[in-house]
């Protein structure tokens, strides 16, 4: 019997990626309310009671609104995944990163309500939540983490700026140094430390770079580029949607050419002689960072025995 999802806020980048993905998706019956029906509190509610898996593709606030309406649906609540950042550090919610350790899509499988990492914090955590684990990068160590995403996780006012003739190039944001991602990192980051973290973005579409600098020899143990992608290795080991590169040939690395995939790639360069590392992840924003793992978490929370892996382009 094929599982029911709704999708609130489906009309938005994320919900619209979502649907497209479910749809390929053999066991899964996408619901939609009628247009004129979407901000009708009483038929969202009756929606939800009647599906298997609410799916909220909202503003946060909105989200929270949303989530308060499980509150009174009683045994009749469906299972709930939360795409804002409402809940990303909330009590009661599971994180919904299946590599963050051991054990966590296990967690996301039996979890009532889960929420998805956002797209920064997927590639920042991907990096460094290992090397914490792995006693290679101290919990409170001072980190930089600097990234560039395509401008379509931006929402339709920086879409439509990018689109129209002489959009622009590339810009920093998030100057004061509390971007919203921040805690994530932090809490799922395994960091006791907040890091400073620079967000920016290019004049492509889709597609992200997310990097940490890192001084080899400040860290204790002093360890090499080698023993950190070794740990990274070890922690994926049979993960099929992150993929660490050990050895890199490439000295230059294009985020938009992940556009369209649902994995994740990591990679160490090196300065041997100056003993300094950065560490890089390369994901698509609307892939791996969004839609990509919330129908990842989707499978996982409905048992449909798949990873949520339907695009799997990666250049070689």
């Amino acid at each position: 019997m094929s599982k029911r999802v709704f999708i609130d806020g489906e009309a938005g980048t994320t919900g619209l990626q979502i649907v497209e993905r479910l749809r390929r998706l053999d066991g899964v019956v996408v619901q939609s309310l009628d247009l004129r029906a979407r901000k009708d509190n009483a038929a969202r509610r009756a929606m939800m009671a009647s599906v298997d898996l609410v799916v909220l593709c909202l503003p946060d606030e909105a989200a929270r609104e949303a989530a308060d309406m499980f509150e009174g649906l009683g045994s009749a609540a469906p299972r709930l995944l939360d795409a804002s950042s409402a809940h990303r550090v909330a009590h009661g919610w599971v994180y919904g990163f299946a590599e963050l350790v051991p054990g966590q899509a296990a967690a996301i499988a039996q979890a009532a309500r889960v929420s998805n990492p956002g797209c920064y914090a997927t590639g920042a955590v991907a990096l460094l939540r290992p090397l914490v684990d792995a006693g290679l990068v101290p919990a409170d160590y001072p980190l930089t983490i600097n990234a560039v995403s395509g401008y379509s996780g931006g929402g339709k006012a920086l879409i439509a700026d990018h689109e129209r003739d002489g959009g622009p190039a590339f810009g920093l944001y998030g100057l004061s140094l509390n971007h919203k991602h921040i805690p994530e990192i932090e809490r799922h980051g395994g960091l006791t430390r907040r890091p400073i973290f620079v967000p920016s973005v290019g004049h492509f579409r889709q597609g992200m770079l997310v990097s940490v600098p890192l001084h080899l020899d400040a860290l204790p143990g002093r360890p090499t580029a080698r023993e950190i992608g070794c740990a990274l290795v070890a922690h994926y080991e049979g993960e099929g949607q992150v993929r660490v590169r050990m050895t890199p040939a490439e000295q230059r690395l294009d985020a938009a050419c992940v556009a369209g995939s649902d994995l994740m790639e990591l990679f160490v360069f090196e300065n041997e002689a100056a003993s300094q590392a950065v560490l890089v992840a390369r994901l698509d924003n609307l892939g791996k960072g969004a839609a990509g793992a919330a129908v990842q978490n989707i499978g996982l929370m409905l048992g449909l025995g798949v990873s949520g892996r339907v695009a799997e382009r990666v250049p070689a």
